[in-house]
């Protein structure tokens, strides 16, 4: 496991680089004549994520002397952008979750960069496929990818060794071992087996069980099957058998805690974990009743916003954090996050540390979310809300999936119009 020490060791091995970069010449006079050109950075991130992200601005900023990279948080940073193109005055590039792009270029947001690709020479090869592909809209590429993830097993190696029980491998093992290692105190649920609280991670429930969230033409919504009835009812064999109860542990992290013994998360996760001092393991998503894998990939891209005043400074920084391996391992080296780049997140800092070993291998079969218009409001406003009212016992499961899919069909035919 990665200690905190070594989070330490990792950021003070930055700083050391990036003295060395400065002694060796750092930023002066850049293109402009006067001082390096200033580059404007937006992201969602803030707090801790925000210091990650400037100091990976700051190692760029002293790797060269023409630029400047200042990064800026900003709550709700899509709609932020909507308005700053309506003032005239927009950030030159922008950390952007690739599932919006397809809802954001035909709002005229993002600069198409093909021309930048082009001159430069970019394999875009050397990305993951599917992270590379949701930042294409109709044959143009608004986007570098710059970070993926996806959510894995991870489990309390304490909580499972003294239960006897093995990290799960598929539904019935991981069953099993939820219901080994769940606790009762004075009838009270004290440790949950099982974390079953994100509604949001049917899609990937769905593919282990053999199904799909649209028709193959995009049409029409196709989780109500049998294989999405098969995805609840394992579900509710869950919530029979005790091992999960809804609002269990809300308002703290249950898991870094020692009272969830197994849940799904992402490679965002470790460092607060390795911070607790909680013993834990990662594994690959357990396979379905048939052997099916599902895993989702989402993460981020580098977009640069139409009328940005600075593109040329925006894209070298995309270019150097993006391209060059070495420096998104550097980033997952402060952040925990893994990079888009293939070559950087086979590095051995991922491959040989078990929990991120995990993470890559569930990379080669991760899927994005689907880009049909409309799909991303079939989730979030006809099937989560039916799925939550399920979690919560309010229906069953087939009213569930079927009222799901009456709007989702209504939503996807209002989208084709």
């Amino acid at each position: 496991m990665r200690s905190a020490a070594r989070i330490t060791g990792a950021l003070a091995a930055v700083a050391v680089m990036v003295g060395a970069l400065s002694a060796c010449g750092g930023a002066s006079d850049g293109g402009s004549g006067g001082g390096p050109e200033e580059v404007t950075f937006w992201g969602s991130w803030s707090g801790a994520q925000a210091k990650q992200l400037q100091a990976q601005a700051d190692a760029f900023n002293e790797s060269q002397d023409e630029y400047e990279v200042t990064y800026v948080g900003q709550e709700l940073v899509e709609e932020k952008l909507l308005t700053a193109l309506a003032s005239g005055s927009v950030p030159d590039v922008v950390l952007w979750d690739r599932y919006n792009t397809p809802l954001y270029v035909p709002k005229n947001a993002l600069a198409p960069l093909d021309e930048y690709i082009a001159a430069d020479g970019v394999d875009t090869a050397q990305f993951y496929e599917q992270a590379m592909g949701e930042l294409v809209v109709e044959g143009e590429t608004y986007g570098l990818p710059l970070l993926v993830d996806n959510r894995s097993l991870f489990y309390n190696t304490e909580l499972l060794a003294d239960a006897g029980v093995e990290p799960p491998t598929d539904w019935d093992s991981l069953k099993e071992a939820a219901e080994a290692v769940t606790e009762q105190d004075g009838g009270k649920l004290s440790v949950a087996g099982f974390a079953l609280d994100d509604p949001g991670l049917f899609n990937i429930w769905l593919r282990q069980a053999g199904g799909q969230m649209f028709s193959d033409d995009g049409a029409g919504t196709a989780f109500n099957s049998p294989e999405g009835l098969e995805v609840l009812e394992f579900w509710q064999g869950l919530f029979d058998a005790g091992v999960y109860e809804p609002g269990f542990g809300e308002g703290v992290d249950s898991f870094a805690e020692g009272s969830t013994a197994i849940k799904y998360d992402g490679p965002w996760a470790l460092t607060a974990l390795d911070e607790a001092e909680v013993d834990y393991g990662i594994v690959q998503p357990p396979v379905g009743p048939d052997g099916g894998q599902g895993a989702g990939m989402g993460g981020f891209g580098l977009v640069i916003p139409s009328g940005a005043q600075n593109p040329d400074g925006a894209w070298e920084f995309m270019k150097w954090w993006t391209t060059q391996p070495a420096n998104g391992v550097d980033f997952a080296k402060i952040s925990g996050w893994i990079p888009a780049n293939v070559e950087a997140a086979n590095d051995p800092y991922f491959t040989d540390d078990d929990r991120y070993q995990a993470f890559i291998e569930t990379m080669e079969y991760a899927q994005v979310r689907s880009n049909i218009p409309g799909a991303s409001d079939v989730e979030g406003k006809a099937l989560i809300p039916a799925l939550e009212k399920f979690l919560g016992g309010e229906t069953d499961a087939a009213t569930a999936l079927k009222e799901a899919q009456e709007l989702g069909d209504r939503i996807l035919a209002d989208n084709a119009q």
